[in-house]
């Protein structure tokens, strides 16, 4: 246990303090303070915050979520020499939290850099970034007014010069990535998936549909659709998955068309993963080391204890299949004018293709194509592009409220 809160105290997967989180936090102001060896970042708030620190790749940036807490004023940017830091971006999660990333000009891995975050009074909230390297950084200055009462080398400071003017995320698109979401049409190949009782295939209809929906999505600014099948060829369900991740996926949809032995049977439905699937998912993962390294930032799971490992992993599974469930319930709402529901809530199942633990994963069946009429409809050009439609709005819904910071559709 030792090991555990050591490794999360100095990587900053799950930087948690434990009060103030009633009261709305107010972010004042942020101040740098830079020595040869530490980076930090000094915020002014208005009292002791619950918060996080984490890391993420691709590009290199810091991540620090502040627990129902406002922004006061635009934060200072870094100087332009400035050793590790960009600059500041920030937006809002789940409409009442604050989300401050930082753009970083070299990656941080734990074999460079130990990370730590600490509440040394209620109202400063500080985050160390300390180089492990021989290397030192070159800019040895404090770029803003640090606190007399914390400890900080002795350096050079620099001359105040003209403010810099704050980058605005409704205009700066530098850096600013599409939401990528995945496409998955059922089945393929000699997979052909189920037969309606006029023989219609299942692969056929999913791809007809996933393909309307790939139209929609791309024809969105700051959204890109990624086809997991683009023809009709078996594709293995782990490789489906493996093409999300591959392509860095924000979201996986699945789409399919349902079938029972009762052929009265009919409506759409919506899944996520099971808590059982995933559970016994984690296992598999963690049992390849290789595969369980990439899904909590990079840090290799190799070197660290059982249960360790397991928490981590537990940690990336839980947000996903929180995201996940979030989805899917604007996509079910947005079924209500358009098709019959077989249930009215969003569903749970053990399905392999929704087993990514790093990527919001959905199945969407479409209709019951065992029932005959449901099998007239899903042939129809109307009804795929309604059903196409639908999905697309309830996802374009979530990502509204629910963007990536650092998404394009975040700055619109």
């Amino acid at each position: 246990m030792r090991n555990y809160w050591k490794f999360l105290f100095f990587f900053g997967l799950q930087l948690l303090t434990v009060s103030g989180y009633a009261q709305q936090i107010h972010v004042n102001s942020l101040h740098y303070a830079t020595t040869s060896k530490q980076s930090s970042m000094i915020f002014d708030v208005g009292a002791s915050p619950v918060h996080r620190v984490f890391v993420m790749n691709n590009p290199s940036r810091l991540v620090i979520d502040i627990k129902n807490s406002r922004l006061e004023h635009a934060l200072s940017q870094p100087s332009e020499t400035h050793p590790l830091f960009a600059r500041v971006r920030t937006g809002t999660k789940n409409d009442t939290d604050l989300r401050i990333v930082v753009d970083l000009k070299t990656p941080i891995t734990s074999e460079k850099f130990s990370l730590s975050s600490n509440n040394r009074d209620e109202h400063h909230l500080i985050i160390d970034l300390l180089s492990k390297s021989s290397a030192k950084f070159e800019d040895k200055v404090i770029t803003e007014p640090v606190y007399s009462k914390f400890s900080v080398s002795k350096v050079a400071r620099k001359p105040v010069g003209p403010k810099k003017t704050v980058i605005n995320n409704a205009t700066e698109h530098k850096s600013i990535n599409d939401i990528v979401i995945a496409i998955d049409a059922g089945h393929g190949g000699e997979d052909v998936g189920a037969r309606g009782p006029a023989g219609t295939e299942e692969k056929k209809v999913t791809f007809a549909i996933a393909r309307k929906l790939e139209a929609l999505i791309n024809a969105q600014p700051g959204m890109k659709a990624i086809m997991v099948r683009k023809g009709d060829y078996y594709l293995g369900l782990r490789n489906r998955m493996q093409i999300a991740r591959t392509a860095n996926a924000d979201l996986f949809i699945s789409i399919h068309a349902d079938a029972f032995q009762d052929v009265s049977i009919k409506g759409a439905s919506v899944y996520t993963l099971s808590t059982r699937g995933a559970s016994s998912e984690a296992a598999l993962w963690l049992a390849k080391g290789e595969n369980a390294s990439d899904l909590v930032g990079g840090v290799s799971l190799n070197d660290k204890e059982d249960v360790l490992a397991s928490v981590l992993l537990d940690l990336s599974q839980t947000a996903t299949q929180e995201a996940s469930l979030k989805v899917a319930g604007y996509i079910l709402k947005s079924f209500e004018n358009v098709c019959e529901l077989h249930k009215q809530s969003v569903q749970k199942a053990d399905f392999m293709v929704l087993k990514s633990p790093d990527i919001p994963s959905i199945l969407v069946e479409t209709a019951f194509i065992s029932n005959p009429s449901e099998e007239q409809i899903l042939l129809s050009n109307r009804y795929q592009s309604e059903m196409a439609n639908a999905i697309f709005k309830g996802v374009r819904n979530y990502f509204r409220q629910s963007a990536p910071v650092d998404s394009r559709v975040a700055a619109l």
